[in-house]
């Protein structure tokens, strides 16, 4: 497996990738047919790669099993809730796993660093989420958090690239530059969250993640060491003959084809 190779080519990684989606079916039968619970949290910096690892971790996978939870900012009404609340009524029950595109560490980062919530809000929330994860813990659920870690210089790149890709400008938003210029801020509060909430029982797992390619193939590996999990036999599939027309006969709608042009 590719672990820092620049080059690594699109067929070598397609191949790989190929292979541990594989892998993540077979543990999806394996969740499901255990009843399992898994949650996984996935962090990091802007531009760090969260979407394309997850995007990649669930293209083969059945969503009602891998759902992904990424939280729009809290209501009026969420804002007056115990802070976590609004986060606990997702995680996973039975046969499920949930993907967290961000989570309720955004009180630790973006929330800490540009002022949305208070500094003793903040360390509030540092005291307090390693009691919450632990509960989590012992109700069951396998928790796992990931955090993307990207250079500057990377990361620059990155949203450079958003400003005049169609596909990709949606994702540059006005707090992504407001946050730019705040690394060494960011930084900080990442060495402290990771200082109150890196416990034996939720340890944090950081990725590198100036390689696209070589980051997803690494977390899906490492994933899938995390959830110990044995392939469920499926049985033989058999296709029945398909049935006679019989008496049906094409009314001759005037069907409304879309162009081919392609």
């Amino acid at each position: 497996m590719a672990r820092d190779n620049k080059k690594m080519k699109r067929k070598v990684y397609e191949k790989e990738l190929a292979e541990l989606q594989g892998e993540l079916v077979a543990l999806q039968d394996w969740v499901v047919s255990q009843g399992l619970k898994v949650c996984i949290v996935f962090e990091g910096r802007d531009g760090a790669g969260k979407g394309g690892t997850i995007k990649a971790i669930t293209d083969r996978v059945s969503p009602r099993v891998f759902r992904v939870v990424a939280l729009p900012a809290p209501t009026e009404r969420q804002k007056s809730q115990m802070y976590l609340q609004r986060y606990l009524p997702h995680l996973p029950a039975a046969g499920e796993v949930v993907i967290f595109d961000r989570s309720w560490y955004n009180r630790a980062g973006v929330e800490r660093v540009m002022g949305f919530c208070t500094e003793e809000e903040a360390r509030q929330f540092l005291r307090t989420v390693p009691l919450v994860e632990q509960a989590i813990v012992d109700s069951g659920i396998i928790l796992i958090k990931y955090w993307l870690e990207v250079s500057p210089e990377e990361q620059t790149r990155r949203l450079h690239s958003r400003i005049d890709d169609p596909r990709k400008s949606w994702k540059l938003t006005g707090m992504d530059l407001k946050s730019y210029n705040r690394w060494y801020d960011y930084s900080r509060a990442r060495d402290e969250m990771f200082e109150a909430s890196d416990t034996d029982f939720a340890p944090w797992h950081v990725a590198r993640s100036d390689v696209k390619r070589s980051v997803r193939l690494n977390i899906i590996t490492h994933l899938l060491s995390q959830v110990p999990y044995q392939k469920v036999d499926r049985p033989e599939v058999r296709f029945p003959e398909r049935q006679d027309q019989g008496d049906y006969k094409d009314p001759g709608y005037p069907f409304r084809y879309i162009d081919e042009k392609f």
